[in-house]
């Protein structure tokens, strides 16, 4: 059983990013990478600094693990199952085919997006990667200017989210996910005075050649995208046996360092309640990074 300085699990870009910054640490560091970041669902981001002309999510994190290993970080495929503490004021994690020993752990987990009902995987990866399915307004805002856009959802969050993209075209319609809309009236006033369409929840999803159509009461209506505003499910699970304070939504609760509540276990990234954007997620990721190396350093454990 290996020992590391560090254990991340997770390798979208927060999880990397640690990484390479770790590993120019001279620390011992592996990366637990289930492949299942968001950021590898993306077809090209193109508000990502210092692509003008986009990267696709996949490549952007093929680039991020080769530049960990350059520095000797490791990168190994697998589900992290548990995490304990082990009798040496570290931790001890386990998947399906190994166990590892770390001084300390980076949890870069992430979130899962609630998809919309009645879309088969193979349709949401078609749609996702034509942009007829959007997850995030503040990534691809821009790219739906002055289009045909629904958003699905309701309550506080679809009101929110209708809104956002009323700033990029007046031309949106609010749709709930099941039955009539749970909005007070505050929020019909503000929707209403934006222009967004309310409608009843949706009967079907089918994908064209460059549009996706919902039927909506008894009548197909064409979008150039759509938006599902309803949720996700936070990968902080592993964390809580730990003992871990975590948000009434799950996110875990870190000081200005990505230091959690429990000594030697860090946090960085979607799973951590702030602004879900991969440059966001990379700096914490550098935060967390140099963060342990200075703790482990004042335990007087990075001395050559």
């Amino acid at each position: 059983m290996t020992g590391y300085d560090c254990l991340i699990v997770g390798g979208g870009p927060a999880g990397l990013t640690a990484a390479i910054y770790l590993a120019r640490y001279h620390l011992r560091t592996v990366v637990l990478d289930a492949g299942c970041s968001r950021a590898g669902l993306i077809p090209l981001t193109r508000n990502h600094a210092g692509f003008p002309e986009g990267i696709a999510g996949p490549e952007l994190l093929a680039r991020m693990r080769q530049q960990a290993k350059q520095f000797g970080a490791e990168v190994r495929t697998g589900e992290v199952r548990r995490i304990d503490r082990d009798n040496r004021d570290g931790f001890v994690a386990a998947n399906d085919s190994a166990v590892f020993r770390a001084r300390t752990i980076l949890l870069a987990t992430g979130v899962v997006n609630r998809r919309p009902r009645l879309l088969d995987d193979a349709e949401h990866a078609t749609a996702l990667s034509a942009g007829l399915i959007r997850y995030c307004p503040i990534c691809d805002g821009y790219e739906v200017t002055d289009r045909v856009v629904a958003v699905i959802g309701t309550g506080q969050r679809g009101c929110d989210e209708a809104l956002f993209l009323r700033s990029f075209t007046r031309l949106v319609t609010l749709v709930a996910p099941e039955g009539d809309h749970a909005l007070d009236a505050e929020q019909r006033e503000r929707l209403a005075g934006a222009g967004v369409t309310l409608a009843r929840s949706y009967s079907r999803i089918e994908l064209g050649d460059s549009r996706i159509s919902l039927t909506l009461a008894d009548h197909a209506v064409d979008f150039d995208s759509v938006y599902p505003a309803l949720g996700s499910e936070i990968r902080s699970q592993l964390a809580r046996p730990l003992g871990a304070e975590m948000s009434d939504e799950g996110c875990l609760v870190v000081d200005t360092h990505q230091r959690t509540t429990v000594s030697g276990l860090y946090a960085a990234g979607d799973v951590v309640l702030g602004l879900d954007q991969i440059s966001h997620a990379m700096g914490e990721g550098g935060v967390a990074a140099t963060t342990i190396r200075n703790d482990l350093a004042e335990r007087s454990l990075l001395l050559r």
